[in-house]
């Protein structure tokens, strides 16, 4: 039976109110990963080989000098000690000094998050709005089996896109469109053309994927009930395509595009240093390389935190847009 809009078959399911239940559960899985993301923070920044204070002060530092700094810095207690002081300062906001600029690593993380953030959201923002419309048309192109030359074309361009890394990508921008030619600045974040090489290198390969599933769930929908019918009443294009077919291939990819959120976060560390963006990412690297504990514990645990609080935002639009997919599943109990 055909709804108020003409639309049957798949037609999207009824949104769902977000329950308490869905909520607690979801807010229980964020605090016990935030807890292991703690742990992991300073795990894995202890596990790295090397002295801290050497690098700090120097191979040729007396003994004497790198025992006494060890102990004001608390380096000398057993790790457990280390790890319940790293908690207790993290529960009063405190992230602690830098062990070589010696400055408080709040400052640092707030000079930079927001650079960092930038990049990502407007790489993603970019890849949105190249995928969908490339993926639609892809699928429009291709469906039913015809034309299996631009089929072919789009999946070998996409999956090579996909495989190549960001910072490659950097690489190659640039060498052609900073260096070669001189059209765009070449580092650092001088005004509104600065961000035009970095976020094109992070969104190509999000792009790419997100346009090889824009078209799958294109091709999904194509073959519904409520499209044939739409053809049927011989509907324009703009109408057919905009108003019947976007908004039910959008949910998947709008999902995937809030998951690629998170990791642009993250994988923008390497497109920083290329470019020398004032972001995270150079004191992110320069942090591990010289085991500046708390600087890099931070920005570990800034990284992770971001990473989680996108997941679970996905996690709620996904409960409201799509309440049959397996992350939004809801059993009411009793």
């Amino acid at each position: 039976m055909s709804g108020p809009d003409g639309r049957t078959g798949s037609a999207p399911a009824r949104r769902r109110r977000l329950t308490p239940r869905f909520l607690v559960r979801h807010l229980l899985r964020f605090a016990v990963s935030l807890c292991v993301l703690v742990v992991a923070s300073f795990a894995m920044i202890h596990l790295i080989p090397g002295d801290p204070l050497r690098q700090m002060l120097g191979p040729t530092a007396p003994k004497e000098l790198v025992d006494q700094r060890r102990a004001e810095l608390g380096l000398g207690d057993p790790l457990p000690v280390q790890f319940a002081h790293y908690v207790q300062h993290l529960a009063h906001g405190d992230l602690g000094t830098s062990f070589f600029s010696s400055q408080p690593v709040g400052d640092i993380i707030a000079q930079g998050l927001p650079h960092t953030l930038s990049l990502a959201v407007l790489a993603t923002l970019v890849a949105l709005l190249v995928a969908v419309p490339l993926g639609m048309w892809g699928a429009v192109r291709t469906h039913k089996g015809r034309r299996p030359g631009t089929e072919a074309t789009f999946t070998a361009l996409t999956g090579a896109a996909v495989a190549i890394p960001e910072y490659l990508y950097g690489l190659a921008l640039l060498l052609v469109f900073a260096l070669g030619s001189g059209l765009l600045p070449p580092a650092g974040l001088t005004g509104p053309s600065s961000y035009l090489l970095p976020v094109t290198a992070l969104s190509i390969g999000p792009a790419a994927m997100l346009a090889r599933l824009a078209r799958v769930e294109t091709l999904r929908e194509l073959d519904s009930d409520y499209m044939r019918l739409a053809h049927a009443k011989r509907l324009p294009p703009l109408r057919l395509y905009a108003r019947h077919l976007l908004p039910n291939t959008l949910t998947a990819t709008l999902t995937m595009g809030g998951l690629l959120l998170g990791g642009l976060i993250t994988g923008s560390v390497l497109v920083e240093n290329v470019f020398a963006w004032p972001g995270l990412g150079q004191r992110t690297v320069e942090a591990i390389t010289q085991k500046d504990y708390p600087v890099a514990q931070a920005m570990v645990l800034v990284y992770g935190a971001l990473v989680l609080a996108v997941n679970f935002l996905v996690d709620l639009v996904l409960g409201v847009l799509d309440p049959k997919s397996s992350l939004a599943t809801t059993r009411q109990e009793g």
